[in-house]
């Protein structure tokens, strides 16, 4: 590979207060997963592409006498080919992998960090944790991205290993894509409706599944004079979320353990409401009652957006179709198949919202680390890729 190929160096991660301390192998296991997810991406991925077009479809063709009516007859075709047998493997390794060296390299330090994200958290009426909040049950279900109690189990008092382990990850399973705090996708938000409306000041906004706030805080700094909530069912990343931010000097942030199908927050009561990359993993029913929520709560002349990837339709290749799903098959995210088919603007009309305030554009993520360390994007990576599907509504 070029060195353009390469992904920068763990080290180019900015570090922040509740950051967890890695060691010297530490480091190295992470350095060499993010090679090893870049290389996947850019020189055997492709492979697949090939193996299809040469092997799979010509196969099957001749075999029925028709063509892949759909993404599951390529599914299952495909998992026939050595090649595509191979790199999905590995790719379910590295993800395996990647989680193993994040966790062990927090739970050795877990007692710790708790600690730091007391002293910042102490005191501040900026964070609000319900301990009787019900975690919904697809969330329990599943082990979101092979780790292990996903997002909100808790081992410790006060914990913040599940946030620790996610955010010094990220940059490796994303191989750096997303920037030096992995807030890519925020950044590219903010800095569109800025450019696109200077006109929209917004007063009050809502993040919806804000995780640790990777996201959450490029909007606030963009828009320092609005009031901020952000919410989440997972009281580990609100604690280290919050503290981090505050380490950050994000003052105008308030994070709040709540489930986003029922927020308690009053009708109108806020001007954008947002989320990124949170929708696949919430349930289809949980889905359109969060959308219906969002209508309920968003204020005439609101908006809201919705970071994801791309929505499957009859213009995509099945090809894609099949290779985006891979996350669905293999890195446990049981409801991402069915949200990519969902018809995005159909639910946004059923909750409320006009057919000519509907919004869809493409935006990629902002890359803050120094030209000359950035990486060549050319190759796509369906799924990783910093390049996103954005829809929304005005509420007018």
């Amino acid at each position: 590979m070029s060195h353009k190929n390469l992904p920068p160096a763990w080290n180019r991660v900015k570090k922040h207060a509740v950051f967890p301390e890695a060691k010297h192998d530490e480091i190295a296991r992470y350095n060499f997963l993010a090679n090893l997810n870049r290389y996947l991406a850019t020189v055997i991925s492709p492979g697949n592409k090939i193996a299809y077009e040469k092997r799979v479809r010509p196969n099957f063709q001749n075999e029925y006498g028709r063509d892949f009516q759909n993404r599951e007859e390529v599914h299952e075709a495909m998992k026939q080919d050595q090649h595509y047998q191979t790199w999905s493997a590995l790719r379910r390794c590295a993800m395996e992998m990647r989680q193993q060296a994040g966790r062990s390299m927090v739970l050795r330090q877990a007692n710790e960090l708790a600690q730091k994200a007391q002293v910042l958290n102490q005191g501040k009426d900026t964070l609000k944790l319900n301990p009787d909040l019900e975690i919904p049950h697809y969330i329990q279900a599943v082990d979101h991205h092979c780790m292990p109690g996903s997002y909100y189990t808790e081992i410790i008092k006060e914990d913040v290993t599940a946030a620790a382990n996610y955010d010094s990850g990220l940059f490796v399973t994303t191989a750096g894509l997303l920037g030096r705090m992995n807030d890519g996708g925020g950044r590219a938000i903010a800095q569109w409706l800025k450019n696109e409306f200077p006109e929209f000041q917004p007063k009050r906004i809502l993040d919806i599944g804000c995780g640790l706030g990777h996201n959450v805080i490029p909007i606030a700094q963009a828009y320092p004079n609005a009031e901020v909530i952000a919410i989440d069912v997972a009281a580990p990343m609100l604690r280290y979320g919050h503290a981090r931010a505050q380490d950050l000097g994000i003052k105008n942030v308030n994070f709040m353990q709540l489930d986003g199908a029922n927020t308690g927050f009053a009708n109108e009561s806020f001007d954008w409401i947002q989320t990124t990359m949170f929708l696949h993993e919430t349930s289809s029913k949980a889905l359109y009652k969060i959308m219906a929520e969002i209508y309920r709560m968003l204020a005439f002349g609101g908006l809201t957006l919705h970071i994801e990837q791309p929505q499957y339709t009859k213009e995509m290749d099945l090809y894609e179709q099949f290779i985006r799903d891979w996350d669905a098959y293999y890195n446990n995210e049981p409801f991402w198949s069915k949200m990519h088919d969902m018809d995005v603007k159909e639910i946004l009309l059923q909750t409320g919202f006009q057919y000519n305030e509907f919004i869809q554009i493409g935006v990629k993520a902002v890359n803050d680390i120094p030209e000359g360390q950035t990486i060549d994007e050319a190759v796509e990576d369906y799924g990783r890729s910093p390049i996103w599907n954005v829809f929304g509504a005005w509420k007018n």
